[in-house]
């Protein structure tokens, strides 16, 4: 059986049908999701290769307590009755997971199979963040181009691209893309591989790009936010920029909670 040569890759000894629970997950797409970002196609390319392998957690979790699952195989699916909201051939990653049938996640596998558990976010890293309509590289500058706005009838959003890295995917309550329930994300933790420090200097200098694209304009109100947007920190420029979204689109904005110690960005993405 194919699939379980490919999953007996990440055992320490051949396992039986019988000893596992198989089951898919949608990872991630190409559409447009709440936070005015898209995956390009490459990219899902790229997260196919480097998810192979990674571990399934619960709410982003970053201990080994909380590993309940493996993928053990990917593929990038075109969906041929679908569109992205920008009109685009609909593409998401999809991959194949297993569990080890124990009594403790009987349960669990009975929520997946009924539909409780089931939207998932990943966690990665991407070299590129693209504005879709002028090219501008949000990673290095910022543009005047708002995320979810149209300019001459094309709609503004941000282009990841380049992924570096794949860390986990996680089960979670709400995830920020509608089709696939991606949440980019990274929790801050004590372990010097991740180079915390310049992780999330970079994350400051990402989320002060967003936030001064998202304030920037010709008035006085709009010159005094972007001033101010400056001399703030991460957690300030998270603040700002769920507060902008929400005048901006006249809705709630979901954003998860951060502390000193371990911060959670909804719309994170390492460069």
């Amino acid at each position: 059986m194919e699939k379980m040569e490919k999953l007996n890759r990440f055992t320490r000894r051949e396992h039986s049908p019988d000893e596992v629970y198989l089951f898919e997950v949608t990872l991630c797409d190409n559409d447009v999701d709440r936070d005015g970002e898209a995956f390009s196609d490459e990219a899902l390319s790229q997260m196919a290769e480097l998810f192979v392998g990674k571990t399934g957690i619960f709410d982003h979790d970053m201990k080994s307590a909380s590993q309940t699952a493996r993928i053990f195989d990917t593929a990038v699916v075109h969906d041929e009755n679908k569109k992205t909201k920008d009109g685009r051939p609909y593409l998401s990653l999809r991959a194949d997971a297993y569990m080890i049938r124990t009594d403790s996640n009987a349960d669990l596998i009975r929520e997946i199979e009924g539909g409780i558990k089931k939207e998932v976010s990943v966690s990665c890293s991407a070299g590129r963040r693209i504005c879709s309509v002028c090219g501008t590289d949000k990673t290095n500058s910022a543009c005047v181009h708002v995320p979810g706005q149209c300019y001459d009838g094309k709609l503004c959003f941000t282009v990841l691209d380049q992924i570096q890295d794949a860390y986990e995917w996680s089960f979670v309550a709400v995830p920020a893309q509608v089709n696939a329930g991606v949440t980019k994300h990274f929790q801050k933790k004590e372990d010097s591989d991740m180079q915390d420090d310049a992780l999330m200097k970079e994350i400051e200098t990402m989320l002060r790009g967003e936030v001064l694209s998202l304030c920037s304009g010709k008035g006085a109100v709009s010159k005094a936010l972007c001033l101010a947007a400056q001399k703030m920190d991460v957690a300030e420029l998270m603040t700002m920029k769920r507060t902008l979204l929400e005048e901006q689109h006249g809705q709630a904005v979901v954003q998860l909670a951060g502390n000193a110690d371990s911060v959670q960005l909804d719309a994170f993405v390492q460069r």
